[in-house]
């Protein structure tokens, strides 16, 4: 088996490292200090295509594959968690869909602004109860949505929105829509206050009497949940990157921090304790990396790699939240401050346990594929 990245991801990945530290690290406290959009940093990343790495160069994408697409948001990641999840919500929860599941016509309208960076997308899955209560009934040429989707990333920013609602009722089936930002009837909750990822705007979808096109419905009637599904295994590969991200950004600042801080005559990083910590932090984030690597590469072969996903969405976010915590007490009192980055991390990591279904949900998932009963 061959671990390494080609010569050509490689490449790339080094060039999102120089982009993130020029273009997303600097811009990364302030904005999560006033919750601002990295807009800075988001119009650098379309003009330089990466809002639609592994797209067809036809609808504006760059054509590249997905494990490519994976180091680019672990590298946004690094530098700012924020720019990271707005860059893989969009591209692997709304463009993905729409690329894989869209007619010719929907891709040329929906999919060619997404890629090229024009426009930002959004997923609306999630609702405040288990289940899906949004309904749309059809009506001649058009469809009527009711219902309040919650927690959705990117929604103030957003202009095209996967929504899905529930349409045969008898069955408890669900349909995926594509739909509009301005669309009468459709309107947007405000904006949470969050613990993390605080320049990524999350708030309520809503809609009232939400008149969609027919000519907007995703792929057919009746298969919303398993688009929804299909599209969450790629989802989860893209937050196991940031959390990936994440915990190396924070390992690496407090490497540099122990270098520099002396203690008793000697720097923090001459303890062998320390040493120690950052050895065994290490070595938890290269198997995250490698799981993640996994998932990506398989979904690039074609195979199965949902199961593969949530085991490392599930490893990657745990150990995120572990090692941001470690780096925060070898900052000791400097990591529980703002002046410092790993205080912001730590805040951020915590939420890669929780979207796109929690470390409990890739629990299930995991043990249903080993058929554990």
């Amino acid at each position: 088996m061959n671990f390494m990245l080609t010569k050509e991801q490689e490449s790339f990945k080094n060039e999102m490292r120089e982009l993130t530290e020029k273009y997303v690290t600097p811009y990364a406290s302030e904005n999560d200090k006033n919750e601002s959009f990295p807009k800075v940093s988001i119009d650098v990343l379309s003009k330089k295509g990466i809002m639609g790495i592994p797209y067809s160069k036809n609808y504006g994408g760059l054509g590249l594959d997905n494990l490519t697409y994976i180091t680019a948001v672990e590298e946004l990641s690094k530098g700012c968690a924020s720019t990271g999840v707005i860059m893989s919500a969009h591209t692997s929860l709304c463009s993905w869909p729409i690329s894989e599941y869209g007619n010719e016509n929907q891709k040329v309208k929906y999919l060619t602004p997404l890629a090229k960076g024009e426009k930002i997308g959004a997923f609306g899955w999630t609702e405040s109860e288990a289940g899906t209560k949004t309904v749309a009934v059809r009506e001649k040429d058009r469809y009527i949505l009711n219902g309040k989707k919650v927690l959705i990333t990117n929604s103030h920013e957003a202009s095209i929105f996967v929504v899905f609602a529930k349409t045969d009722f008898d069955n408890n089936k669900l349909s995926a829509f594509i739909i509009e930002k301005g669309t009468k009837g459709f309107l947007l909750g405000e904006k949470e206050e969050k613990m993390g990822v605080r320049a990524s705007s999350t708030s309520e979808l809503i809609f009232e009497n939400c008149f969609v096109p027919k000519e907007n419905l995703l792929g057919e009637e009746g298969k919303g949940f398993e688009i929804a599904m299909a599209t969450l295994n790629g989802g989860r590969i893209g937050v196991a990157a940031q959390a990936v991200g994440i915990a190396q950004g924070a390992l690496d600042a407090a490497i540099n921090y122990v270098k520099g801080r002396v203690q008793l005559g000697k720097t923090i990083a001459q303890f062998q304790n320390t040493q120690f910590v950052i050895a065994e932090l290490q070595t938890k984030i290269d198997a995250a990396r490698l799981m993640t690597y996994r998932a990506a590469n398989m979904k690039d072969l074609g195979k199965n790699y949902g199961y593969m996903a949530s085991m490392a969405k599930l490893f990657a976010s745990e150990v995120a939240m572990e090692v941001t915590t470690k780096a925060v007490q070898l900052f000791g009192g400097n990591g529980y401050s703002k002046k410092f980055p790993v205080e912001r991390m730590m805040r951020d990591a915590k939420v890669t346990e929780i979207y796109e279904g929690t470390s409990e949900v890739q629990k299930v998932v995991i043990a249903n594929y080993l058929n554990i009963k």
